[in-house]
């Protein structure tokens, strides 16, 4: 008499593999509405959320299937390992944003120029939705002053437009989109206003300026002060770009404002980088500005200075 043995299956393993596969589709979905399509970040993050938990909820299945495998022999222990190769995906995302969530300074806003950091031409607006911002404080910047000590501006000793130049050449290699510039029409060259100088019209009839007295009163400007003078001389030594740039893969999307200033025969750059949504950057404001400074060193090397 042949004896036949039947392996129970175990449930569990197969709903893991299912359940796996849906938050695989699901984070994929997600990551491409949100880099290529009209999904803002804080759907993206909402999204990415409920697949990780999702996933967690298949590894969690895929551990009962290779229990009831060990004891009992059962089946699934193929569809538990797919579970836990598609889970891997939404898992190492939450994974990675939590560990810079909790290893990186809570702030969203960074600047080289921690006193006096470089204004926005347009102040970036976005609906937050449930990731709101929190205006920068004193403590944010002292925060950022522990984490990043190295994060400052940067001093070349060359002339306002060679700056200015490389510093546009260098925010477009890494991908920096500037959408609004301020105080660039003073570093261009002189115009020769003699060729630009319209003729003065003569009157058509003489003797209808015979009339006209000798001396016209001209109104004389509205004297200065010092103040107004100070603000006019640091409004033409000033050049201001805002832009924005997006992560490569996720396409977090970031405010920049790269400011440059004449001092004592140098120009001063100065960078100001925020995230759009959330309270919180995860450490990529500070990487986007460091690596803006070290591509604009390369750019300008041998004129830098202290």
């Amino acid at each position: 008499m042949t004896i036949r043995f039947d392996r129970p299956v175990s449930h569990a393993a197969h709903a893991s593999r299912l359940v796996a596969a849906f938050a695989l589709v699901l984070c994929v979905l997600v990551l491409l509405g949100h880099r290529f399509g009209p999904l803002e970040t804080p759907y993206f993050v909402l999204f990415l959320l409920i697949s990780a938990a999702i996933a967690a909820i298949a590894v969690l299945l895929s551990a009962i299937g290779f229990v009831h495998l060990w004891q009992r022999g059962a089946e699934g222990g193929v569809s538990a390992f797919k579970a836990l190769v598609y889970a891997a995906l939404p898992l190492a995302l939450v994974g990675y944003g939590m560990e810079r969530y909790v290893t990186r300074p809570d702030i969203h806003d960074v600047s080289t120029d921690l006193a006096d950091a470089p204004a926005w031409l347009v102040s970036p607006h976005a609906a937050q939705i449930w990731l709101p911002h929190d205006e920068v404080s004193t403590r944010d910047r002292q925060m950022q002053a522990d984490a990043y000590p190295a994060l400052t501006g940067r001093r070349y000793e060359g002339a306002m437009d060679r700056v200015l130049e490389a510093a546009r050449a260098v925010a477009r290699d890494n991908g920096i989109r500037i959408t609004k510039v301020d105080g660039a029409s003073n570093t261009e060259p002189d115009v020769d206003t003699k060729r630009t100088r319209r003729a003065k019209p003569r009157p058509a009839d003489e003797s209808a300026v015979t009339d006209a007295p000798d001396i016209v009163p001209i109104p004389t400007p509205r004297p200065a002060t010092e103040d107004e003078v100070a603000s006019l001389i640091q409004q033409n030594s000033d050049v201001t770009l805002q832009g924005e740039k997006r992560t490569a893969i996720l396409g977090l999307r970031f405010d920049v404002v790269i400011r440059l200033r004449e001092e004592a025969e140098t120009t001063l750059v100065d960078i100001r980088v925020a995230s759009r949504y959330g309270p919180h950057d995860l450490g990529l404001s500070a990487g986007i500005a460091e690596a803006y400074l070290k591509a604009l060193d390369a750019e300008l090397l041998g004129i830098s200075g202290g």
